[in-house]
Formats: structure tokens, C-alpha cells, sequence
């Protein structure tokens, strides 16, 4: 039985600490119902914290990986840094600098969770995004263009999944309204976090295919 484990911040976590439901009310429940009824058996685990920069993800890695053993991670992480990087008046050569420490700690990330020898995870990197709405988070554009490159090349490098989100989540917010999307211009509504659960499901499911027997009939 596949095991998976989703790691990231307040977007992932979506009140998981406050609920009932250990995996939360946002896209890891959505992904959790959708393979379910698609007959697939597996087990799920939302780690997604709220706050959680990409520093404090790795401070608790090892002892999670260690809990879950998961066959399959997706992880979804950089939006507090690029709050960090934007709303603590760095100048442009500070922001530079703590974006090459985030790339560095990315590809940590991506060392460790990879696996060793015949033990190697599926794993799906997903970009940050954020929607400019409120106008002044259209300022983040930039920063987060690079963290994207930043994680697409470290996706590649390491033979994980990179998932592009902020283009197809802005067109849709284009479409249907940002209030449709989005609850503030960075958290997802129930429709939003369907978008991202349906996106994952595909890439998921293909692996799970590819990798073990066809879902119960």
C-alpha cells in the first residue's frame, strides 16, 4: 500500500490542527477523496504547518520521514519566504541572498527526501504562487519567478515532479474572479484547493499506475 506524505505551510495544513480530520479541509482531503473513490488503496499523511518557512520544514524532516516512510511526497513550501524576503525591508542584495540560502535548503530538501539505492520516493514539487490581490502582491512576481526557476531546475536535478501552479491558478482566478480562487491573494477557497487536488491527482495517479497493481474494480 502506498504511502504518501504532504508537507508545506498554512496552504497544505488548511486548519488540519483545529480539526477532526487529520488531513485537513483543503487539497490533501480533496486528493485523499478523489483516490479513494478512483478505488486506490493507500495511506495519507498531511505535515503541512502553519508559518512553515523552508527552514522550519527541514528542522522537522527527518523525524517525520522517519515516522511515515512514505512512498510518495509532494511538497508545497516558499510562500513565508518570499514574505520574509518582501516585508522585512531587505534591500535588493539581501533579497538576493537569502533566495540562494532558500535554493540551497531546497536542494537539501530534495537530497534528503529522494531516498537512497532501491529505496527511491516519488516526489512532487509544487510552486509557490501567490495572486495579486490585494495590487501589492503583484510586487512578489518577481521574487517568485526566480524561486520557481530555483525549484524547477532542483525538480530535474533530483527526478521529481515540478508542478506549476501560479500561471494556471491566476488564469483561473482571471476566469471566475480572484474571490473564486483565493480568500486573500496567498490561501486557496474550496474551489482553488479543487483545482490543486485535481492537478495532483493526475500526476499522482499515472505514478501510481506506473508503480503498482490497478486500483479494486
Amino acid at each position: 500500500m502506498p504511502r504518501l506524505l504532504c508537507l508545506g505551510d498554512s496552504i497544505t495544513d488548511c486548519g488540519r490542527l483545529f480539526s477532526a480530520d487529520p488531513s485537513g479541509n483543503g487539497y490533501v482531503k480533496i486528493l485523499s477523496g478523489l483516490l479513494h473513490n478512483a478505488g486506490y488503496d493507500f495511506s495519507m499523511e498531511n505535515r503541512g504547518i502553519d508559518g512553515f518557512t523552508l527552514e522550519r520544514l527541514l528542522q522537522n524532516m527527518d523525524s517525520w520521514l522517519e515516522a511515515s516512510d512514505p512512498d510518495i511526497v509532494t511538497v508545497l513550501i516558499g510562500i513565508n519566504d518570499i514574505g520574509i524576503m518582501m516585508n522585512t525591508r531587505r534591500s535588493s542584495a539581501q533579497q538576493q541572498d537569502l533566495m540562494e540560502i532558500f535554493a540551497a535548503r531546497y536542494e537539501q530538501l530534495a537530497r534528503k527526501l529522494s531516498g537512497t539505492g532501491s529505496r527511491k520516493r516519488k516526489l512532487f514539487f509544487l510552486e509557490p504562487f501567490v495572486f495579486p490581490w490585494p495590487r501589492c502582491y503583484a510586487s512578489w512576481f518577481p521574487l517568485l519567478s526566480q524561486m520557481s526557476v530555483h525549484i524547477r531546475t532542483i525538480s530535474q536535478k533530483y527526478g521529481a515532479v515540478f508542478v506549476p501552479l501560479q500561471d494556471d491558478l491566476n488564469q483561473k482566478a482571471s476566469l471566475h474572479g480572484m474571490s473564486a480562487i483565493t480568500e486573500d491573494g496567498i490561501h486557496l477557497t474550496r474551489q482553488g484547493h479543487r483545482i490543486l487536488a485535481e492537478k495532483l491527482y493526475t500526476l499522482i495517479t499515472a505514478c501510481l499506475l506506473y508503480t503498482s497493481p490497478s486500483p479494486r474494480d
